[in-house]
């Protein structure tokens, strides 16, 4: 094997785990979207409160209520 052939083995590799932060990336902002929509626009909430954990925390104690 040459030297040269090394490089363009990794290259599916490494294209393949761009293509996976790319996702996750765009997962992440489609999930912040949809808490700001979510929240915002149909919950008539404030933005900033989005942000609070306090929120989230209450959020989730009330759908996994007994």
């Amino acid at each position: 094997m040459s030297q040269e052939s090394k490089p363009a083995a990794r290259r599916p590799a490494l294209r393949r785990t761009l293509f996976v932060l790319l996702i996750l990336f765009i997962l992440f902002l489609a999930l912040f979207g949809g808490m700001i929509v979510g929240y915002v626009v149909l919950g008539k909430q404030s933005l900033s409160s989005v942000f609070h954990w306090s929120t989230w925390r209450h959020v989730f104690d009330l759908v996994f209520a007994p």
